[in-house]
């Protein structure tokens, strides 16, 4: 990992472990309550619903319980840095965004989100003019938006909460 001071690190390895295998754990949790409520045995013409499910949360929950419990008896790799603060705020600028696209597709739909996201990831990061990030959105939109709704005739998701082509006419 990092050979310099842990100054700069936001987490521990051990602690992302830790994290790690408690979210694998209540997952395993719900997956085998899930498949027992469907039914985790062998019936007489074969497996039930939960019985491929069942197995495999058993397999999450022994991996996780093993996980957990080396990550608390390993002391001395709680020095050792996961992630450092400038690589997180990198990863972050990206994944921050996308996750407002996600919802920006589900509010204002896929062409609308999609053209404000390739603007302004053009004009933050890619450090170009205004004119030719919009020109550059509203191109890449207007040619998904042709491809899509008319000549394939499959309609893309047009926002929940507004319906700004709707002002357009196209819906």
């Amino acid at each position: 990992m990092s050979d310099h001071s842990n100054q700069n690190s936001v987490i521990s390895m051990r602690s992302m472990e830790i994290i790690v295998a408690l979210l694998f754990l209540v997952v395993g949790f719900v997956v085998m309550t899930g498949s027992l409520k469907l039914g985790a045995k062998w019936g007489s013409d074969g497996p039930e619903s939960g019985y491929f499910p069942f197995y495999i949360s058993l397999i999450i929950l022994v991996s996780s319980s093993i996980t957990l419990f080396q990550a608390f008896k390993n002391k001395e790799q709680g020095e050792e840095s996961f992630v450092d603060r400038e690589p997180l705020r990198q990863v972050l600028s990206v994944l921050i965004p996308a996750a407002l696209y996600v919802l920006g597709v589900q509010l204002i739909g896929i062409y609308v989100a999609s053209a404000l996201y390739i603007a302004i990831f053009m004009v933050w990061l890619g450090k170009y003019a205004l004119w030719k990030a919009a020109a550059v959105g509203l191109g890449v939109s207007v040619a998904l938006f042709m491809m899509f709704e008319y000549w394939f005739q499959i309609p893309l998701p047009h926002g929940s909460l507004i319906n700004p082509l709707a002002i357009f006419g196209l819906q």
